[in-house]
């Protein structure tokens, strides 16, 4: 039985100019695979309507979990919320709860909930709202999608509001194995490991130091004994 997949749709002109780096990425996937659940895609897009809705509705439809960062502030350039209603042909506007939810928090600070904080309100039909208990702000689920802010604090609260309602499957296990070998060298017995565990992920990462090459070989796999075999042969190889 294979696992649940996913993907991760990261949104912001900031991203892509390299005046933000992305650190929601490497939260989710460790996230998701503990609980089983395989990170298959991620993609970044800019803050374009269009842009938004063509990935919106391929990763939509091809992963049984979608799950977006970015472009949910109060800002203009914060348009995640209307392109995921444009994607799935909702309404959105303004909702009660969420407003209640913004106006019970500015109240507490002092602050006016003027029309700009009020868009963090606006929510498609028929989505339910994401907790968010960093700066109550809330990220809601349409269909598969789960639409999260880009702030890596919220974003992280915020998955861990949506995690124990997904369906996962058997956890990634990885063992790793250093060999002080160039790739060149280590290619074909690599190869041949790879063909004999199929159901395996073996994954070759060299690295230079000192001026020697090596490489660290991961196995992954969601059967304990396999990987354990593997990286066992594969140190029964190297060690000649």
């Amino acid at each position: 039985m294979t696992n649940p997949t996913a993907a991760m749709l990261v949104i912001g002109d900031e991203i892509l100019s390299g005046r933000t780096r992305d650190a929601n990425m490497y939260y989710l996937a460790g996230a998701l695979t503990k609980i089983g659940i395989d990170l298959k895609e991620v993609r970044v897009v800019s803050d374009d309507k269009a842009a938004i809705i063509a990935a919106v509705t391929a990763l939509s439809a091809a992963h049984d979990t979608v799950i977006t960062s970015g472009g949910i502030g109060p800002t203009h350039d914060d348009i995640t919320a209307d392109c995921i209603a444009a994607a799935f042909d909702r309404p959105i506007d303004i909702r009660s709860d969420a407003r209640a939810l913004l106006a019970a928090y500015y109240d507490r600070q002092g602050i006016e909930l003027n029309a700009a904080r009020l868009r963090m309100a606006r929510i498609p039909d028929g989505a339910t709202l994401i907790d968010n208990p960093v700066s109550v702000a809330p990220g809601f689920t349409l269909e598969n999608v789960h639409v999260m802010a880009g702030v890596p604090a919220v974003f992280q609260a915020m998955v861990a509001s949506v995690l124990p309602g997904l369906t996962g499957g058997a956890p990634l296990l990885s063992q790793t194995l250093r060999i002080d070998r160039g790739e060149g060298d280590i290619a074909g017995p690599l190869a041949a490991l790879a063909e004999e565990y199929s159901d395996l992920s073996i994954g070759s990462y060299p690295f230079q130091k000192d001026g020697l090459y090596g490489a660290n070989i991961v196995v992954r796999g969601t059967n304990e004994a396999h990987v354990s075999a593997a990286l066992a042969r594969l140190r029964g190889v190297f060690s000649q």
